[in-house]
């Protein structure tokens, strides 16, 4: 076999290669994406779909000179590999390597960071217009994928720049895939023309009957000709052409050859144009063909057999939503889903097959999502919407406007909350603790472990009082015991579940089980500390907070989320209410800078919210309140953080997450009682 790639240590290395070579090279590039991703994981299917797209403009156009913006950027893999980063492929989306997506930093190469879907249009055009006012002379290429024409913003780009008349290519990807398969009238409308059963049979009918005369086999190529200038014509050009657009296609994507013959000549055009291409998600690898969804994005895999590596015996976060949400709707009949583009990512895939007339599929608009859940909200059903923490920052203006103000009682599900791994800074969920909790009227949970998270959606499918917010992270869940009987669980009240002398540790969310593991070691140097769940943000446990404020005169807050305004801003805001003596408070949680991809254990002990950097921290905070021994951990013999999430010290536990052997505050009396947390 030829080997091309060694030789591809840029753009400009792609011109020295006639079409047969560059063709080579594309299954060299599938071929190593797929090596290395198996290893790596990362977005597999989207990348696999456009190699041959991207060998055909880089092969025409010139870059750096020129601009090429890859919307949400995890079709990037080609462009990454033949623009200077085949070496580091191998690192990508690790620790220290290169990120998964188009990176400013990382490369001249990458035009525009992206991550989030439907910004390439408006981003590209703001790149044209930045060229003709400079008076400068290079071509601007925005590849955005059909499933990012379901987002708004990509609309508004188009309609601003086919107005404008200037010089600008798009070029959309169309693969009837987003991450599940498209949904919408625009989906349908690229779809319809190249799919309609009325073309198909005539297309057949006339194939048959040339196939009888003479010259047949030439009039068979010729229908084929005309077939695509009918398509053309009256298919989504005419869409395209009515925003200003010069439309040109369809094509097939993977044909190299026909690919660059068209953008030479594009390249010479003036005015707004968009190529339209036909690909195939997944391309040159079966497994991912044949299921684009689970090869989006995925973890290491064995390449052979398409078969994922690794399994957990615990449930994740996000199945345990999706079984809950399919429990709750057997009793209550109001109750509906709404996801954007994420069926699958948000485990809502089998209460879609359940109750298909009660989910909704939005497409990625997560704006629309919003405000077609205070819609559903206002005329009496009970929406939940499931979104990424990241995405639902799209949401924010509606979640403040259209639902808080109108006090309507949507459920948002905030999955992938907190630091989310090797997608890195796009995608961590670190932001929505501090810009939810400011909204008035917002109620915000966030489960200490699964069997909380099903109590709390429960909770919230019988809350009246305006929307309500549900934040758990990515990945398997601790292993609690599972209730059979949901509870309900009361907002602002938190739950003690260790007591000590010398101060209190407050958590919200998953990370109480590293401060359990912490606050134990800690025991054994002396430190005595009472560790609290403290369940709910919005409302705060005040009472309980008071209560501690009497006992201690140093407090701990652990969050997996910005420090700044978030949930330790919120405690500080509290004290800074109350009369008299306050305790004096720190602030664990993420720091105020944008964090990067790596293995989610990696950047835990990162920013010191593992057992390890909690007990340091602690020690320091803690040591001068205590007259015990301050002495060294031997940090090495400790409670492991797997321990903990696996619940090896605490697996007898019982009720909502509760643990036998610990106390719980009286409040009433300042004493300690028996009890669970």
């Amino acid at each position: 076999m030829a080997d091309h790639l060694s030789k591809i240590n840029s753009p400009a290395d792609l011109k020295k290669l006639d079409v047969a070579e560059l063709n080579e090279l594309a299954q060299e590039i599938r071929d190593y994406i797929i090596n290395n991703v198996s290893v790596t994981g990362g977005h597999l299917a989207p990348s696999l779909g456009v190699v041959e797209l991207t060998l055909a403009l880089h092969h025409v156009f010139n870059s750096p000179v020129d601009k090429f913006i890859w919307d949400v950027g995890h079709q990037a893999y080609a462009h990454k590999i033949i623009t200077g980063r085949r070496d580091q492929f191998p690192q990508n989306r690790q620790m220290g390597g290169i990120s998964g997506f188009p990176n400013r930093s990382e490369s001249p190469h990458d035009a525009f960071g992206t991550g989030h879907a439907s910004t390439s249009i408006s981003a590209g055009y703001g790149m044209v217009c930045a060229r003709d006012l400079a008076a400068d002379d290079y071509h601007v290429i925005s590849v955005i994928g059909d499933g990012s024409m379901s987002g708004g913003l990509a609309f508004e780009g188009l309609n601003n720049a086919g107005a404008s008349k200037r010089s600008f290519i798009v070029v959309l990807n169309d693969n009837k895939m987003s991450i599940s398969p498209n949904v919408g009238a625009l989906s349908k409308y690229l779809a319809y023309f190249i799919t309609d059963p009325r073309m198909n049979r005539l297309k057949a009918q006339l194939m048959d009957f040339a196939g009888k005369l003479p010259q047949g086999e030439r009039i068979t190529r010729s229908w084929g000709r005309l077939e695509n200038s009918i398509k053309a014509m009256l298919a989504p050009g005419m869409f395209f052409e009515q925003l200003g657009f010069r439309y040109i296609g369809p094509l097939d994507g993977h044909n190299t050859e026909d690919l660059i013959n068209i953008f030479n000549k594009v390249k010479g055009l003036k005015g707004p144009i968009l190529v339209h291409i036909l690909s195939q998600k997944g391309k040159g690898y079966q497994p991912a063909e044949q299921n684009a969804t689970q090869f989006h994005g995925i973890g290491s895999f064995d390449k052979h057999s398409g078969k994922t590596n690794g399994t957990s015996a615990h449930p994740s976060y996000t199945s345990v939503f999706g079984k809950t949400a399919v429990k709750l709707a057997e009793k209550h009949k109001s109750l509906v889903t709404i996801t954007a583009a994420m069926t699958d990512g948000v485990g809502l895939t089998e209460f879609a097959a359940k109750y298909p007339q009660r989910f909704f599929d939005v497409g990625i608009a997560e704006g629309h999502a919003v405000t077609f859940a205070a819609g559903l909200a206002a005329q009496g059903y009970r929406p939940v919407v499931a979104i990424y923490s990241t995405f639902l920052q799209r949401g924010y203006d509606q979640i403040i406007h259209d639902a808080a103000l109108q006090k309507l009682p949507i459920i948002f599900a905030v999955d992938r909350a907190g630091l989310v791994g090797d997608d890195g800074p796009t995608h961590h969920g670190c932001f929505d603790l501090a810009y939810l909790r400011n909204v008035p009227g917002i109620t915000i949970f966030v489960p200490s472990d699964e069997n909380e998270l099903q109590h709390m959606l429960h909770t919230a499918v019988q809350w009246r009082q305006g929307p309500i917010v549900i934040r758990y992270p990515r990945g398997t869940g601790v292993g609690v015991h599972m209730d059979e009987e949901f509870k309900t669980l009361e907002p602002g009240k938190g739950e003690v579940a260790r007591t000590g002398s010398d101060g209190a540790i407050l958590t919200l969310g998953p990370v109480f089980w590293e401060a359990m593991a912490a606050a134990q070691l800690l025991e054994e140097s002396g430190i005595s500390l009472t560790v609290v769940n403290m369940r709910s943000l919005k409302p705060l446990d005040t009472g309980l907070l008071a209560d501690l404020s009497e006992r201690f005169g140093k407090i701990m807050t652990i969050e997996e989320g910005t420090v700044v305004g978030g949930f330790g801003s919120s405690v500080l805001e509290n004290y800074s209410q109350m009369d008299g003596e306050i305790p004096k408070v720190k602030c664990l949680g993420l720091p105020d800078c944008f964090i990067e991809q790596g293995k989610r254990s990696k950047l835990l002990q990162k920013v010191g919210l593992d057992v390890e950097g909690i007990v340091l921290q602690a020690r320091n905070f803690f040591a001068a309140q205590s007259n015990s021994d301050t002495r060294k951990l031997k940090l090495k013999d400790a409670v492991k953080p797997q321990d903990v999430r696996h619940h090896r010290q605490y697996k007898d536990a019982q009720g909502v997450g509760g643990s036998p052997g610990f106390s719980k505050v009286d409040r009433k009396s300042g004493t300690d009682r028996p009890g669970v947390r």
